[in-house]
């Protein structure tokens, strides 16, 4: 059971690193994109490519998935997305739904529709058991590492948001852009920067679940659903609520895949039904009850 819920931990930790992103662009900057997954799509492909035809090192690839996916997230912000900040949400949906395809049919045409797979450092191969029978907690070494990693990530954003200028400048560019511009902030510059790191987190979460969740081609369409699920189930506030809701997302599967396979992914689908009944904008929105 510990083990169920450590393998769950590590999978909700993964899953919020891939949406946190499209929390960000949906609850700061109110724009619906669900190309989101092309971005963690392509920070899994680099890679794998860099590893594969390369020799470049997991580790030393990991910032590369970060940089390559964030710098590409830049470049759309500025021709492609901008204009679409101020259109109507269906077409937003869309435009990003369309991005999405075009994204799946071009890694298909390049790479190939083979799943692609990753040799880990034998450091982050192996298991780790501690305790014995029933309570004996397995721990996967890497998924030990991503829950570091994506801890670690998870203090840094918080700190970011709520402790410094540059989250104090996107919060007011977000509560009111006539009245940030005014006060002399840059509200363009903070919107791509925002949309720049939001796509890189979605890159090195592409790279880090690229072992754990699977990577071809399909893959932001696979998994556009569970983004979905982590920013409604968590609101987009904070990113408190997000993490929260990943968390219960990621134990919730592993557990229903392990004791009721046969449900499938019936178990999450009723879980996200159940709290959006009873909080229908989210675990921690902005006029929610506390």
């Amino acid at each position: 059971m510990l083990t169920i819920l450590f393998d769950g931990i590590a999978y909700g930790m993964l899953l919020f690193i891939l949406a946190l992103g499209l929390a960000v662009t949906m609850g700061l900057m109110n724009f619906i994109n669900l190309a989101h997954g092309a971005f963690a799509m392509a920070g899994g492909y680099v890679t794998v490519l860099l590893m594969q035809r390369a020799d470049v090192p997991f580790l030393v690839c990991l910032p590369i998935a970060f940089v390559v996916p964030a710098l590409l997230g830049a470049v759309l912000e500025r021709t492609l997305y901008r204009p679409l900040y101020h259109k109507p949400h269906l077409d937003q949906v869309l435009f990003s739904i369309g991005l999405t395809f075009m994204a799946v049919a071009a890694v298909d045409f390049f790479v190939g529709s083979t799943q692609q797979l990753i040799q880990l450092p034998q450091w982050l191969r192996g298991r780790t058991e501690i305790g014995s029978g029933a309570w004996t907690l397995g721990m996967g070494h890497y998924r030990l590492f991503i829950i570091a990693v994506c801890a670690a990530l998870t203090i840094a954003l918080q700190y970011v948001l709520s402790r410094t200028r540059f989250g104090s400048r996107l919060r007011a560019a977000v509560d009111d852009q006539r009245v940030a511009a005014g006060m002399g902030i840059n509200v363009n510059v903070v919107f791509l920067t925002t949309f720049a790191f939001g796509s890189g987190l979605a890159g090195l979460g592409g790279a880090l679940g690229a072992e754990v969740l699977g990577l071809d081609p399909t893959f932001p369409l696979k998994f556009m659903i569970y983004f979905l699920i982590v920013v409604a189930v968590g609101g987009t506030s904070s990113i408190t609520g997000p993490l929260l809701a990943a968390l219960l997302l990621g134990i919730a599967d592993v557990a229903g895949k392990y004791y009721i396979p046969k449900l499938g992914a019936f178990i999450v689908y009723t879980l996200m039904i159940a709290i959006l009944i009873w909080r229908p904008q989210g675990l921690f929105s902005r006029g929610a009850k506390a």
